[in-house]
């Protein structure tokens, strides 16, 4: 069966680790939001120049466009027979527009991963992360924000999907593998 999923967690809770992991068991695309517009801006597409002019700006790319940008990379022949989304929706009216897009191209969505861990687990991951990239950005008071804006508005997310009985919760500390079974195991009893 076509495996269409979210995943869904703070920032530093191992989503695109676990995303690849998944990725590979069931042989669907791990897409992230990151990615397509990477590749679009790379690329030079229409969508990408339109994102380029916003990011030039030290503006955030509005919905609408992220919306398009996502869409677009969901109709793609590698995404026919599932994929696992990395990063959307963010916000309420992004779970929306994505409702809209998986009714046009008559895909519903299986289910939604949500990974979870403490916030000083999460804090201490992140600062590890950033020295071991380099990523003077991640410092711990953005760390700090980031995790807020998440709590803020993509957590509340999972109260909608959970709603839809759509919701699988796993820990997201621990032994990779541990938490790869854990998700497949959970997925395939859902069948």
């Amino acid at each position: 069966m076509a495996q269409r999923l979210l995943i869904m967690g703070p920032q530093g809770v191992g989503k695109g680790t676990q995303a690849a992991l998944l990725s590979k068991h069931y042989g669907i695309p791990a897409i992230s939001t990151g990615d397509i517009f990477r590749y679009n801006l790379k690329n030079g597409t229409e969508l990408g120049r339109q994102a380029q002019a916003y990011i030039d700006k030290g503006e955030l790319v509005p919905d609408e466009l992220t919306n398009r940008i996502v869409e677009d990379r969901l109709g793609m022949d590698d995404a026919k027979d599932g994929w696992i989304l990395d990063g959307y929706p963010r916000s309420a009216s992004q779970v929306e527009a994505l409702d809209s897009m998986l009714d046009e191209l008559g895909t519903p969505l299986s289910a939604v991963v949500a990974l979870d861990a403490d916030r000083d687990v999460l804090m201490e991951r992140m600062k590890k992360r950033a020295e071991i990239e380099g990523r003077a950005d991640d410092t711990p008071e953005v760390i700090a924000k980031r995790l807020d804006v998440y709590s803020k508005e993509t957590e509340p997310l999972l109260a909608t999907y959970e709603g839809r009985g759509l919701l699988v919760k796993v820990d997201g500390v621990g032994d990779i593998d541990a938490i790869s079974k854990a998700i497949v195991s959970n997925l395939d009893r859902r069948g």
